[in-house]
């Protein structure tokens, strides 16, 4: 029994308050493109395989908070894919492909996740949605063209707490309502209007991740070039996997070191 776990890109990301408690309000408009960490059940224990297994704490992390969770006492195999602590979700990502696979398993209904994380009942979905709150209120959007995304990592982990304590303006305008019935031209002229509140504050802290958004600014076929969550990883978005793909191949050869990936939005 496998499942997979897919990324949780964030094409916009505006930060519009804070509450009493601490937590930062949000509005974000959120895709799960085809790049994923893959979890399996086996008969007893935890580990953890990928090339970015190692970066993983073998004990206490989001997949077996999940299965403790659920009361759910076999083993978990997770294939980490993701950079670790990238701003595309995969801690919350896996601990929501760990919830779907033991109810499927087990036949225990599905919870909502959100006690194991802000991200977790989005990450359950895994589809396009408008996130607002603290991600407790999930809208799907209507539905999207086809696009493709070009996702970049250059290996530095970002600190959302970090970010979310550097921020210099907590209350930002909401994100605009996507229309319905857009064009791939459309959609990307749309994004283009949002923001990512989170990126000035992430750049400071981790300056390489203005080198990763000027690299995906001067690939010929980029439309449009924003990081993700609170960063390390950014994303290009492209009209074809024609031009995404030479994208990823483009970027792989001048920079070996980083993590680059290709993939239908």
């Amino acid at each position: 029994m496998r499942e997979l776990a897919r990324a949780k890109v964030n094409l916009s990301l505006h930060v519009v308050g804070k509450r009493d408690d601490g937590f930062h309000l949000l509005d974000s408009i959120i895709v799960f493109p085809d790049v994923a960490d893959e979890l399996e059940l086996v008969k007893k224990g935890f580990s953890i395989s990928g090339p970015f297994g190692k970066g993983l704490p073998k004990t206490g992390n989001l997949v077996q908070r999940a299965a403790e969770f659920l009361g759910y006492e076999g083993g978990i195999l997770l294939e980490k894919n993701l950079p670790v602590a990238s701003g595309i979700g995969g801690g919350s990502a896996d601990a929501a492909a760990a919830l779907r696979l033991i109810s499927r398993v087990t036949g225990q209904a599905l919870p909502d996740g959100a006690a194991l994380g802000a991200d977790v009942p989005a990450c359950l979905l895994s589809k396009p949605l408008r996130m607002q709150g603290v991600g407790e209120r999930l809208t799907p959007l209507p539905p999207l063209p086809d696009f493709f995304i070009l996702l970049v990592n250059a290996g530095a982990a970002v600190s959302t707490p970090r970010i979310f304590r550097a921020l210099k303006n907590v209350n930002n305008p909401a994100g605009s309502e996507l229309p319905q019935g857009l064009s791939t031209s459309g959609f990307f002229e749309f994004l283009a209007t949002q923001r990512n509140d989170m990126q000035a504050a992430a750049i400071e802290a981790c300056p390489t991740i203005a080198d990763v958004l000027a690299a995906l600014r001067a690939l010929p076929d980029c439309a449009l070039s924003r990081m993700s969550g609170s960063g390390g990883t950014c994303f290009g978005l492209f009209y074809s996997a024609q031009a995404a793909h030479a994208a990823a191949t483009a970027l792989k050869n001048a920079r070996p070191d980083w993590w680059v990936v290709a993939a239908r939005g």
